[in-house]
């Protein structure tokens, strides 16, 4: 069968994996932006300590994805958890090395302006120092998604949930008559929710950042 024959026969199973898909990286990005912008608040104002941590987390970026899921099967098993764990990690150096840079960039004036006023050192940064370190924050979530995109796909060697399953049975495959089918149905939705995500982001991006951040 063709491509389309075979995405018409198999769409319900394809939707499936792309939801379960985007799901997955969704819930990691939430989870590693929190963490690299808690970690990026506690290490920006020391130029050894934002080191270290961008250094820490570039380091993690370096170990290859196959590698990395295969140390975590034996601590944690097959399936999800393997695949969660090793996305939030992954995620955290862009999240970690924008938020410093944004959270450095802050005018200095403008931080002494809101002490001036009474606020306190926690309102200071939750109401003038993150909203204008927002934009690069933004920029390193995008980053951090897109790289996601395509690590999720290697999850189905540990029996993770997604559109690497319908690549990594193609693959299994080879020579049939759809494995070819399904490497590309896999392959073009992880592009496809790619672009949808990065596009989520350019509309967030306009709601939450002011016009004149922006320019």
């Amino acid at each position: 069968m063709n491509f389309w024959e075979y995405l018409g026969n198999r769409h319900q199973q394809l939707l499936t994996d792309a939801y379960q898909h985007a799901s997955v990286v969704f819930q990691c990005m939430v989870v590693a932006t929190v963490i690299g912008v808690l970690i990026a608040v506690v290490t920006y104002r020391s130029e050894w300590a934002g080191g270290l941590a961008t250094t820490a987390t570039s380091s993690i970026l370096t170990v290859p994805s196959l590698a990395m899921i295969g140390l975590l099967v034996p601590a944690v098993g097959l399936g999800v958890p393997p695949t969660v764990i090793a996305l939030t990690l992954y995620g955290l150096l862009p999240v970690v090395r924008n938020a410093i840079v944004g959270l450095r960039g802050v005018d200095p004036a403008l931080v002494d302006a809101a002490s001036g006023i009474g606020m306190s050192g926690v309102m200071r940064l939750m109401r003038v120092e993150l909203p204008l370190a927002w934009p690069p924050i933004l920029t390193g979530i995008r980053v951090s998604t897109q790289i996601l995109m395509g690590i999720a796909a290697i999850a189905a060697y540990a029996s993770g949930p997604g559109l690497g399953n319908e690549i990594f049975r193609g693959i299994a495959s080879l020579g049939s008559r759809n494995a070819l089918n399904q490497v590309l149905a896999g392959t073009l939705g992880i592009i496809v929710l790619a672009l949808l995500f990065d596009a989520a982001y350019v509309l967030i991006g306009r709601l939450t950042i002011p016009r004149g951040i922006r320019v």
